[in-house]
């Protein structure tokens, strides 16, 4: 009995104990089922980990330029103390370390071991009205990382949205290449039925029969292949979209249905993430040129003291006792102005540093300049890609037609004793490739539409062809 229970327990526990962590833990928000290809790109932006990656440092980058600005703030430091110390001065001088204590007051005539109660608390406020321009430099270049984060988290989101999109369309098109192609492999089963036929009765020879067999095997292969890269695009747009793995089920009747007249809407190169990216690189190295140009000047405080001490020790060498020494016996103000002067020999060091900042501003400066060379050649081969996909897909209608009636007029000629086998199997082969060509070209004419949207650099205009009925 008690075995049983115990039996009892440990599989309740067992079924339980999942489900509660389950319950604990976030889950990831479920994919649409079926899932279009605007959902597919909306999903890859809120769960894609590079691009949470890139928000989290673009709130990093911020939070820098608040540190930056918290420099034109006054500085309050204060402090309290309470010791239990010996009173033994000695006349002289320490050099300047952080290793032997401060000790003020006289030196007495005889040393003790005795110890006394001490007391200090003080604040100091210091304010620099002027800097030179110091400080206004080191806030644009936080601002300038904080641009580069901006525009890097937009390239990210970028790429990781056409990273999706060109994944969504491979799936689609290795759907359509199997659809093809399975229709394909039906033609060949029934031209091997009836060579079949044919050569059982001794009206054709056996070579037809091997020569379909072999055509037929050849097709089977090409339909597991274009299987397998069904398979192979499903686990990359799985992966791209930051989902967990399983099956996804997409809705791609309405891509296949029309074919867009639209054309993505230009935008200037400069607005392009990668562009804003690399000048807001520029920005930044620039704005280190200038920290380090007012790094040698010198600042201006205005500071102001309060503070008072106690000590239970006496200038006769006399000592209270119990608490005294704790409480406050003397109390002091002080308010004035500091300049500080740079290092005089810090010369070199920051000559070097600026020589740095100046070749890394014309670096980057060439960066830019190559991004803009990128970004216009990516935007001539878009626009030529989309018309060439456009003129294909008004091609491949003519192609399939034609394509049709001579597979037919070849099986017609065959079952006539008028044309060989081998006309038949050209035909049929000519056949499934511009069945498969027509499938694909229309995806090819979204794929060139997401290309010419990712080089203009915003997916916005592709997204609104979407929507469009």
């Amino acid at each position: 009995m008690i075995r049983s229970r115990v039996c009892l327990v440990l599989s309740l526990w067992v079924i339980v104990l999942p489900v509660a962590i389950a319950a604990q833990t976030p889950g990831q928000s479920a994919l649409p089922q079926p899932l279009t290809l605007e959902e597919a790109i909306h999903y890859a932006a809120d769960h894609y980990p590079t691009l949470k990656a890139a928000l989290e440092q673009v709130t990093a980058s911020a939070a820098g330029v608040d540190v930056a600005r918290s420099a034109y703030l006054p500085r309050l430091d204060s402090l309290w103390q309470s010791n239990r110390a010996t009173t033994n001065n000695i006349f002289g001088q320490v050099l300047p370390q952080s290793v032997i204590p401060a000790l003020t007051g006289p030196v007495l005539a005889a040393t003790s071991a005795e110890s006394v109660w001490g007391s200090a608390a003080g604040a100091l406020l210091s304010w620099e009205p002027f800097d030179f321009g110091l400080r206004h430099a080191s806030v644009v270049s936080a601002e300038a990382a904080l641009t580069q984060a901006r525009a890097g988290e937009m390239l990210t989101r970028l790429d990781v949205q056409h990273a999706v999109a060109a994944a969504f369309l491979a799936v689609v098109a290795a759907q359509r290449a199997v659809f093809a192609l399975q229709a394909d492999l039906e033609r060949r089963n029934v031209l091997l039925r009836a060579v079949q036929t044919l050569v059982t009765n001794q009206l054709r020879p056996g070579a037809d029969q091997s020569r379909v067999d072999a055509e037929r095997a050849a097709a089977q292969t090409r339909l597991i292949q274009a299987q397998q890269s069904v398979v192979v695009a499903q686990t990359t747009l799985t992966r791209v979209l930051g989902a967990a793995t399983g099956s996804i089920t997409l809705a791609a009747d309405s891509l296949m249905s029309r074919v867009p007249p639209e054309d993505i809407t230009p935008s200037d190169v400069a607005t392009h993430p990668l562009a804003k990216a690399r000048q807001a690189t520029v920005d930044q190295a620039r704005a280190q040129e200038e920290v380090l140009a007012r790094t040698d000047l010198p600042r201006l405080f205005v500071q102001s003291s309060a503070f008072a001490r106690g000590s239970g020790a006496n200038a006769n060498g006399a000592f209270d006792g119990g608490v005294d020494g704790l409480g406050f016996q003397r109390a002091n103000w002080a308010a004035g102005i500091q300049i500080v002067f740079p290092n005089l020999f810090d010369f070199s060091s920051l000559r070097a540093r600026k020589a740095a900042a100046a070749a890394s501003a014309r670096a980057s400066s060439a960066l830019y300049d190559e991004a803009v060379l990128t970004i216009t050649g990516e935007q001539q081969s878009a626009t030529a890609s989309l018309q060439a996909a456009r003129a294909i897909a008004a091609n491949t209608p003519i192609q399939l037609a034609a394509a049709r009636q001579s597979e037919t007029q070849a099986r017609a000629r065959y079952d006539a004793g008028l044309a060989t086998i081998v006309e038949v199997a050209d035909a049929q082969s000519l056949l499934a490739q511009a069945e498969v060509q027509d499938q694909i070209a229309r995806i090819d004419i979204w794929r060139a539409l997401l290309a010419e949207a990712v080089a203009q650099g915003d997916l916005n205009s592709f997204l609104a062809i979407l929507r469009r009925p």
